[in-house]
């Protein structure tokens, strides 16, 4: 499976993630110091090869960083372990 690259206007590089339906991530390729970040695609396509670059940019403006591993909220009322 191939990745659409796309080059944002201040030149960071990305490559395009489709994982879900639900879900794309904007992933920074080697020399992009940003962090991955999601984002719900639009309802009128599922191919990021069909959308132009305008369209890509404002995905990525709306976009979140994307959480890594163990950064759920601890669910309980007293502290974490180890605080």
């Amino acid at each position: 499976m191939s990745y659409r690259k796309f080059t944002d206007r201040s030149g960071a590089v990305w490559q395009l993630k489709d994982e879900t339906l639900n879900r794309w991530v904007f992933d920074p390729v080697p020399g992009n110091p940003s962090d991955p970040r999601t984002v719900t695609p639009p309802t009128y396509t599922d191919d990021p090869f069909e959308m132009s670059e305008g369209e890509l940019q404002r995905l990525l403006d709306k976009a979140r960083p994307s959480g890594g591993p163990g950064k759920a909220a601890w669910p309980f009322k007293d502290d974490p372990p180890g605080t």
